[in-house]
């Protein structure tokens, strides 16, 4: 693809026990790929509580997804997410560029 760079998206999720955890990261996955982003790496951070209580829910599950895509992608799945019921927050960045190592002379 042209003009693609990494993202990482930080999600911080409502779902509680890990069936409900893992049906909403199977779904986001699904809703990432269906936009046209190749997910490169998908990492369940557990349940943390939350330093201060922020309305109705007191601690959240995160999820890091490092996704490939365009920034127009990019602007489609902050929407998304944004709609979700079960994405209580979300933390979007470019992350610089895979370093690949030098090819040594055998």
């Amino acid at each position: 693809m042209k003009n693609t760079h990494r993202y990482e998206f930080l999600l911080t999720l409502r779902a509680k026990n890990p069936d409900e955890v893992k049906i909403a990261i199977d779904k986001l996955t699904a809703d990432v790929e269906s936009d046209g982003a190749t997910v490169e790496q998908v990492q369940n951070m557990d349940r943390r509580n939350f330093s201060y209580s922020a309305g109705d829910i007191s601690s959240g599950t995160f999820v890091n997804f490092i996704v490939v895509t365009t920034p127009e992608v990019v602007d489609k799945l902050r929407a998304r997410f944004k709609l979700d019921a079960e994405v209580y927050r979300q933390h979007c960045q470019k992350l610089a560029p895979k370093k690949v190592a030098p090819k040594t002379a055998a």
